[in-house]
């Protein structure tokens, strides 16, 4: 059976409308989505580092759409991992294991990899938003479309723009 690793934020959690909300929550500053274009979310988001960093960050996000069905029918096709850089964020660990608790119960604490980088992590199939770690990897590279990634033109990676995408694919 082929092993599927997901990346959790901005794969299944929406985090950008996230760190739209906590930017201004923090800071009154409103960015807009559409201007960050090929930006790093720690460039495009002053108070990036504080809300990362903070608690209840992770816990909160969003679920992205069509995340939970998409995820459920891989996890019957596929041996799933999801797989995220969480132990560059301890205080996120515990918030993102949980959050997957929560919003994908189907998921076992054993398809749970909290890691700080996904090098080492071996697959047949990798869905990812950061090209860092898709250029790390061997298998069939999917990058799931974010703004900062929507100016990356490779021909190893498939774009997907949904969850609905990655089923039709898989």
């Amino acid at each position: 059976m082929k092993r599927v690793l997901v990346d959790m934020d901005g794969v299944l959690a929406d985090i950008y409308p996230h760190m739209v909300a906590y930017e201004y929550k923090e800071s009154g500053i409103k960015v807009d989505i559409q201007s960050l274009t090929g930006r790093l979310e720690e460039e495009a988001f002053p108070s990036f580092k504080q809300f990362i960093q903070g608690k209840r960050f992770f816990r909160t996000a969003p679920v992205m759409k069509d995340s939970v069905e998409g995820l459920k029918y891989l996890n019957g096709k596929y041996d799933v991992m999801i797989v995220s850089s969480a132990t560059e964020f301890p205080d996120s660990l515990i918030e993102k294991y949980d959050w997957l608790g929560e919003h994908f119960p189907f998921i076992s604490w054993k398809q749970m990899i909290f890691c700080g980088s996904k090098q080492g992590i071996g697959g047949d199939i990798m869905i990812d938003d950061h090209i860092k770690n898709l250029n790390v990897f061997e298998g069939q590279k999917i990058l799931f479309t974010q703004p900062h990634n929507l100016q990356v033109n490779d021909e190893k990676l498939e774009r997907v723009y949904s969850w609905k995408e990655i089923t039709s694919i898989l």
